[in-house]
Order: C-alpha cells, then structure tokens, then sequence
C-alpha cells in the first residue's frame, strides 16, 4: 500500500485483491516448478500452528515457551456511530501463549520475514501478512523461486514482520516485542546477528532505547533470503492488532519517559494536507477552535521517539485522524482522553486496544458520514476523513464532560 504512489491510493483494494489472486495462482504453479531450484525452491506446504510444524520436522525445529496466555475482554467505547460493529468484534480476544522456535538451517525471506524450515515448510504462525485468507495466499508465492539465499554463521534473531520495514505502530508493537519474547524464552541467549529493519532514523532510536542494537544487526531487505546455521524466531505478538495487555506494559517499562515537563496538556495531532493519506480535511477550519481551547498541534514525525514518547505522556486529551502516530498512546499516562477520527470505509480496532490497556483511559470515536455496509472489509485504508468541525467540536466536548 504504502509504495503506491498518492495518485494510485484510491485504488488501493482493487490491487489487494489481485495481489492476493495472483498469490494463490502462481503459488500453485511455482510450488511445483520451483522443486528443481534446489535451495531456492519455494516451500511446498505450510502448518498453521508452530507446533505442527515441530511435529513435521522435530529434528529440526525445536518449540521453546515463553509467557502464558489471556483472555481480553473489553467494553464498547462511546462513539458515532453507535456501537460500531468494528469495536463489537473485537470485544473479546484470546491471546495465544508466547513462544520462540528455534530452527537448524532455518531460512527467513523478504521484509515481511516468511519462516521456512530445512524440510520446505511455511510456518505460517511466524510468517503472517496483511489480509490474506490462507497460506497460499501469502506473497512469497509471487516469485518463481526465492532469493539467493545468504548463509549466516551461527544464531540469527528473526525480529522482522508483515509491515515492520516502513511502519510505526508495526515496528513498535510487532518487532520491539518480539525482543521481549526472545529474553523470556531464552534468558542469557545471545545471537550472533539480529534481522531487523534499522535504516529510519525512529527504528534506530527505538533499537537504542531497547538495546537491541548492542547485538549486530541485518537490514531487512524486500528481495533478501538469509539461511542460518540455527535460526530464532520468537511468536508474533500482535498479530490480531490486539495490543496485549503484556505487549504495552512490555513497551511503556523498556521505553520510559525522560521526565520532560511543560509539555501541552492537550493535543491535536496533525496528518498534514496531502490528499490521500488519511488526512482530515476540514483541519483548517477546525484548528482556529482547537488552538482557542488551549490545543497544540503537533506533526510527530517531526519529534524524535523520545519527544514523541514524552508529548503523549503528558497529554490530558488526544484528537487525532486515524494513523500511526496514535501507537504513541502506549505512553500516555493514566486517566488520558482520546477522540479518534475515521472515514466510514476504514474504522480500524488497533488504537482502540491499546487504549483499553492504559489504566482509566476514556476512548471516543468519530466517524464520518457514508454508506459502508456492516461487515463488509474495511478497504478505504487511505481515504481522507470528512466530518463537519461542529461534530468534532460536540465530539470533544463530550469526551471531556
């Protein structure tokens, strides 16, 4: 999606769909013609469970625990619409156990880090992607063959996932936890080499923080295939876009704030004016109101993590149009108020979830006017947000009431 350029965004659904057609067609095709690449042969079959893949291969795939499971069960946030079918799905949520496995000759392909093992197995747990219905939809199935594949000495730490090479939320609450359940599995374990995105300047300083970068690390890459003598791969933590009670309070202890204080008790964070990119476009006329109420407006992609982190821990009140910079509510602090803005085609859970798992947080939500049916796929996923700025201004007052 995000490497459409601004033109081709509307169209966005339309190329998933094909995306996902082509996936499974050449699949069936290259799964078979790809038998004679050798050790660039696709795999042939894939387990939707880690454990069986364990039970295919035990002398190859070793499962190690980590942390237990557990049950989310949340209420439904005030908003308008009404009792959104989007928050109603997600009111419960079982998280799965926290694993890591531990692969001899384990092979992990492209930025979106499929796991396969020695035997041409995807271990579909590990190797999720964005709106796919099965494994043989996956995108490594787009390629004849895979990539070359680079051999790598001794133990690779696979933190890389779906959308953690150009995404916030994806990289602060997919990969960094990771990290966190590799420690928990394998306590004094110590990687030769990490895989991990580290070329933007926010994963950089979110490697720092975490201390990730102390290990040496290896860019991910969109046409990259690493082979390690012993390959770790710990449970994807987020894959639901649940937000785990566990994974925030994993995130809010590793990335704390630096006690900056006078910061701007109210926020309106910005999506700038582009057309789409999710923007909200009646902001101009908005703004005035907001700043008279005290509001700052702030771009974070102009902070650094830690100004970032600092800012929203300081926030009273948070509005914002649904984006990245909202993953940022990890660290607000207790009893934080939040107004979140939708379009009608693309009412998104995930920050919602991790508000749920800030003590006394108040979530409101917003979305436009428009005819989106009840369970039909959330497709809009950059359409711009429309809404009057007098129901955004009853919308806050409400929130703060």
């Amino acid at each position: 999606m995000s490497r459409l350029p601004s033109a081709l965004q509307p169209a966005w659904p339309l190329f998933k769909r094909v995306h996902r057609l082509l996936s499974f067609l050449l699949g069936v095709v290259f799964r078979r013609t790809s038998k004679i690449a050798g050790a660039r042969a696709l795999p042939r079959r894939a387990t939707l469970r880690a454990l069986d893949t364990v039970a295919l291969e035990p002398g190859a795939v070793v499962l190690y625990p980590a942390g237990p499971g557990e049950q989310l069960a949340r209420t439904m946030p005030v908003g308008t619409p009404a009792n959104h079918w989007v928050f109603e799905n997600e009111l419960k949520y079982d998280v799965p156990a926290r694993f890591c496995l531990e692969i001899e000759q384990g092979t992990t392909v492209g930025d979106y880090a499929a796991i396969v093992t020695p035997g041409g197995t995807l271990d579909y747990e590990t190797s999720g992607y964005f709106g796919i219905n099965s494994w043989r939809e996956h995108p490594i199935f787009l390629r004849p063959q895979l990539p070359r594949p680079e051999h790598v000495e001794g133990t690779l730490l696979n933190l890389t996932t779906r959308g953690s090479h150009a995404n916030y939320y994806h990289f602060l609450l997919d990969v960094l936890p990771r990290y966190g359940i590799f420690r928990e599995a394998l306590p004094g374990r110590v990687p030769d080499a990490v895989y991990v995105p580290h070329a933007s300047r926010y994963q950089q300083q979110l490697l720092a923080m975490t201390g990730i970068d102390r290990h040496p690390m290896i860019q991910a890459g969109k046409h990259t295939a690493l082979r390690a003598d012993r390959l770790l791969v710990p449970s994807t933590p987020n894959q639901e876009l649940a937000a785990p009670r566990w994974v925030v309070e994993w995130l809010r202890g590793h990335l704390p704030t630096s006690g900056a204080t006078g910061l701007p008790k109210k926020l309106y964070v910005t999506r700038g004016d582009a057309p789409n990119t999710r923007r909200y476009v009646e902001e101009p006329e908005l703004w005035p109101m907001l700043e008279a109420q005290g509001f700052a407006r702030i771009d974070p992609g102009t902070l650094t993590v830690q100004e970032q982190i600092d800012t929203f821990a300081g926030a009273e009140v948070i509005v914002a149009p649904h984006g990245a910079a909202l993953s940022n509510l990890v660290f607000c602090s207790p009893g934080v108020r939040i107004l979140e803005l939708f379009a009608p085609n693309y009412v998104n859970h995930c920050y919602w979830t991790i508000a749920c798992a800030v003590p006394d947080a108040t979530y409101h939500y917003l979305v436009a006017d428009g005819s989106h049916g009840e369970g039909k796929p959330m497709t809009g996923v950059l359409t711009d947000i429309r809404i009057p700025p007098a129901r955004v201004l009853e919308a806050i007052e409400l929130l703060v009431s």
